[in-house]
């Protein structure tokens, strides 16, 4: 794992026991990994009717994300894609937002952010928010070639994959309307945190600037969601997505619901009920700052020294790292639950 921070682990997201003068880290008790949460009987999860979800369809959202070379907020692939995410969206029917600004990064420097929202329904005030972060990491921090860690990355898993269920998931909205309003909003600037390989300090606030602006500066006055489901790191093969402790601590009900629909539907193997310790990504702040009760369906693997895959912030990170089967099973199990849901 990366150089430690406090109990924050550089590197991005693990964040172990206490949080960093956050309400959350007052409150929420140490983490066991070895303790398994069974959701209470009486949740279900409707085996309705849904639009066809394609694995194939997600895996080449992916590929071609991953075309425009690294998505790093600020180059010409960042600004192409931006163009190609808001032009899909809008094919498939949906009422896109670009919300613009400059952030800050950890070294003080100020950089272009572009969140791109796609609305479906938005005449209607019971809503699900839909996310994932669309922009690639700068550096290969993690490579185990020092001469590649100052390089980008493709970001086909970390960043791609989300974006590339969301894609599809936009796709079936165009098809059949949910009962809820739905919002799919693609956070920018989420990967951008200080580089591991470097001497710089790291503050894990440094990270998910995005959808920390966002919360505080939503594209509706008083916006407000029902719940909230990000997807990051959902597409390598044989994943295991366990239910991450700020997810819990804010939004059990969510966790609930999901998974039991991914088991219900046979995707049990992806969908892992045990517990595992709360990390720095985007829901975090959709939690704390906007106070939308939202999950993180995320890839972790405590087996790995930095919790996550092989190919995490390498040069790696590329369509081999891309299973089908995969996101089509996250995709599957989120969709079931956004048509399932009631006015």
């Amino acid at each position: 794992m990366g150089e430690k921070f406090g109990f924050f682990v550089q590197g991005r997201r693990i964040l172990l026991f206490i949080g960093i003068g956050s309400l959350l880290g007052l409150l929420m008790p140490g983490c066991k990994n070895n303790q398994v949460h069974k959701p209470a009987a009486e949740v279900k999860v409707a085996a309705i009717s849904t639009p066809m979800f394609s694995g194939d369809s997600a895996w080449r959202a992916v590929e071609k994300q991953v075309s425009f070379g690294p998505r790093v907020p600020g180059s010409p692939a960042h600004a192409a894609c931006a163009d190609w995410l808001v032009g899909k969206f809008k094919s498939y029917g949906a009422e896109v937002v670009v919300q613009e600004a400059k952030v800050t990064l950890y070294d003080g420097t100020l950089i272009p952010m572009k969140n791109i929202i796609a609305k479906y329904q938005p005449e209607k005030n019971n809503r699900i928010l839909l996310m994932a972060h669309w922009d690639s990491r700068p550096f290969a921090d993690h490579d185990n070639d020092p001469a590649k860690r100052d390089l980008p990355i493709a970001g086909a898993n970390d960043g791609g994959s989300g974006v590339g269920v969301l894609l599809e998931i936009a796709r079936s909205l165009q098809m059949q309307a949910t009962p809820l309003g739905i919002d799919l909003i693609l956070f920018d600037v989420e990967d951008y945190g200080a580089p591991s390989h470097r001497k710089v300090e790291s503050k894990p606030e440094f990270w998910c600037l995005g959808s920390q602006y966002w919360a505080r500066n939503p594209h509706v006055a008083g916006y407000f969601a029902r719940f909230g489901i990000l997807l990051d790191m959902v597409g390598a093969p044989n994943a295991t997505f366990p239910m991450e402790e700020v997810s819990r601590f804010y939004a059990q009900s969510v966790l609930d619901k999901v998974w039991t629909a991914g088991s219900d539907m046979g995707y049990g193997r992806f969908f892992s009920f045990e517990k595992t310790p709360q990390l720095i990504d985007d829901h975090r702040y959709i939690n704390e700052i906007i106070g939308i009760p939202s999950i993180d369906i995320i890839q972790i693997d405590p087996s790995m020294d930095n919790s996550f895959g092989s190919y995490w912030h390498t040069q790696s990170d590329n369509m081999s790292n891309i299973s089908k089967e995969t996101l089509a099973a996250v995709g599957k199990a989120v969709q079931r639950v956004i048509y399932a849901e009631k006015e």
